[in-house]
């Protein structure tokens, strides 16, 4: 009895103090009773096996890119071209390409329409630009008085053009996404002029139309096959551009040995 009436004044102490609530299941200072083992404790249920490894699944086979809507939309546009005016009224309604915001004007072509020989370049550059026609600067200049040695003026027998028709900011490099955008206006310029020959002027215009991971050095004083959308194929010769010309002068004697080739593929016709 003694016992619980000291627990019951030590409640009630408690009370006085405010304390709410338990800390302890049993009073501090008592005796803890043992645990009860009502039975054995259960094993532990064993883990699951883990699962084997998923095998890794067969690399996928991408398809092929679709035409990007500017290159379907350019397709349309020169496949659609009647004739060469038609064509460049398509060419200066274009907006698939940002090339048209940053250029003074549109550069078509040169020359004469119908000649045997048709020269394909790159893309305009600063003078181009300014004036509206190809190769007409520096190295433009340089190409004329190689042609006219082996009898070719633009004004009278042959025929010129660009893949681009408006300069890329810079006088930079066309990128291969410019290049293939533009290739269908490039084929139908080819197939409505209606040369016999083409010269592709420089590395950039000779791997844009007759394909290949060669460079300029390997693919010149050779003639390549450029086949249009119509199946007509036409002998290609490439050569170096004149701009690389004036940069490298040693270079001269390959492009004379390509013009010396050109003028004689012509003479045999």
């Amino acid at each position: 009895m003694r016992m619980e009436s000291a627990l019951l004044e030590a409640l009630k102490l408690q009370l006085d103090w405010g304390a709410d609530e338990t800390l302890l299941d049993l009073p501090a200072g008592l005796p803890q009773a043992a645990p009860r083992r009502d039975r054995a404790a259960a094993p532990a249920p064993e883990a699951p096996a883990p699962h084997p490894a998923a095998p890794k699944p067969a690399a996928r086979i991408e398809p092929p890119r679709p035409v990007p809507a500017a290159g379907m939309e350019a397709a349309a546009l020169a496949a659609a071209a009647q004739d060469l005016p038609a064509l460049r009224a398509a060419m200066a309604g274009f907006t698939g390409s940002p090339l048209k915001d940053t250029a003074t004007q549109l550069v078509f072509a040169d020359g004469v329409p119908g000649s045997a020989v048709m020269f394909v370049g790159e893309a305009p550059g600063a003078d181009e630009d300014r004036l509206g026609r190809p190769f007409v600067g520096v190295s433009g200049q340089l190409l004329d008085r190689m042609l006219a040695s082996i009898g070719l003026n633009r004004a009278e027998n042959f025929y010129i053009s660009n893949i681009l028709p408006w300069r890329p900011p810079g006088n930079r490099t066309p990128t291969d996404a410019e290049m293939q955008m533009f290739l269908p206006f490039i084929r139908r310029h080819i197939e409505l002029a209606g040369p016999k020959y083409l010269v592709l002027l420089g590395g950039t215009a000779a791997k844009a139309l007759v394909g290949g991971k060669e460079g300029i050095t390997r693919m010149r004083g050779k003639w390549h096959d450029v086949r249009l959308s119509n199946d007509k194929v036409i002998p290609a010769l490439a050569t170096l551009h004149p701009a690389y010309l004036l940069r490298t002068p040693s270079a001269k004697k390959d492009a004379w040995n390509d013009c010396v080739m050109l003028r004689r593929r012509m003479n045999e016709a």
